[in-house]
This record gives structure tokens, C-alpha cells and sequence, in this order.
């Protein structure tokens, strides 16, 4: 079940499904597999399961692991769940958001260039810029982060605003405010 919603959630976010379902399998394997083992167990042809799995390598989400007197390639993948998303995040920073960083400052560049340009729409640009280079920012923040560090603070979830200036107060013993 856990490798068909995978396949689902993966379609979801705009990876192939049999990606999805081949990093699930590796995911839950508890030894390395073949390209062979992996299209017979989930029924994928084999010239698809190479396909998902150069892009899973590209990724480096799973990778070749050696067999002695096997010289079939056999795969695991990463299980960490943290070194997961940020191997993911990375993925997609690269593909999505670094690319929109050179687009936005192309269009805050041209369109403060441009006297046609009104002052709306480069203000609109500019803001658009400015969250964008935070979200970049704030990710490489995050990454810099030990792995606890980076646990806690999703632990904290909207508490963390509490530590914040202006932030919640917090109470004492007593039920004052601090």
C-alpha cells in the first residue's frame, strides 16, 4: 500500500509515478535489489525501471551497491528520512527555485531600466524578488543546521514564535506573565 500512495503522492508533486514507487520499494527493502528484481516485484518493464532508476541516482536518493560474485548492479536507498529531504529540497532548489532567482532579478533589472515599466509593477517584481531570496536564504539556513537542530525547530512548529521579539509571552508558575 505504502509504494502505491508513494507513487500517487510523487504524481502529486509532479515526479513520475514509477519513480515514486521504485524509490518506495528501495525505500522499505531490507537488502539491495536488481533493476530485475525491481521490474519483476512491481510488474514494470525493465526499460522503465532503468529510466526511474538513473533519475533516482540522479537524485542521489538511492545508490550501486557491490555483491560479491554478482555483477549485476544492486541499489539501496538513502533511509534517513532527513538526509531524504534535504537531498530532495536540494533537487528542487536547483531545478525550481535557483532559476526563478535568475529570472526575477532579470525582470527587477530590466524593469528598473524601463520607463514603461510602472511603479506598481516593479514594486510587484521587487517584493516577488525579496520573498524569494528570503525562502533561499532561509533554506540554506536550515541546511546549515545540524539535523536536531533541524527536528526541534519543526518539533516547535508555531511555538517558535514565542522566542520571537513581540512574540507570545510566556507564563509563569503562577500564571503571570513574564
Amino acid at each position: 500500500m505504502f509504494i502505491l500512495q508513494w507513487g500517487d503522492l510523487g504524481g502529486n508533486w509532479g515526479v513520475n509515478r514509477s519513480i515514486s514507487q521504485i524509490h518506495a520499494y528501495l525505500y522499505l527493502a531490507e537488502a539491495p535489489l536488481t533493476a530485475e528484481d525491481i521490474a519483476h516485484d512491481l510488474g514494470m518493464a525493465r526499460s522503465n525501471v532503468s529510466n526511474s532508476i538513473k533519475e533516482l541516482l540522479a537524485w542521489n536518493l538511492i545508490h550501486r551497491v557491490p555483491i560479491r560474485s554478482d555483477r549485476r548492479d544492486h541499489f539501496v536507498a538513502e533511509t534517513d528520512v532527513w538526509e531524504i529531504a534535504a537531498r530532495i529540497a536540494a533537487g528542487r532548489k536547483a531545478r525550481e527555485l535557483d532559476p526563478a532567482l535568475t529570472t526575477l532579478r532579470a525582470c527587477v533589472d530590466g524593469a528598473d531600466n524601463d520607463p514603461a515599466v510602472t511603479p506598481v509593477k516593479r514594486e510587484r517584481l521587487r517584493n516577488m524578488l525579496e520573498f524569494t531570496e528570503a525562502v533561499d536564504r532561509w533554506y540554506g539556513q536550515m541546511l546549515s543546521l545540524p539535523q536536531s537542530k533541524r527536528a526541534a525547530i519543526l518539533k516547535l512548529g508555531s511555538k517558535i514564535v514565542s522566542f520571537l521579539p513581540g512574540g507570545k509571552k510566556k507564563k509563569s508558575k503562577s500564571g503571570a506573565d513574564k
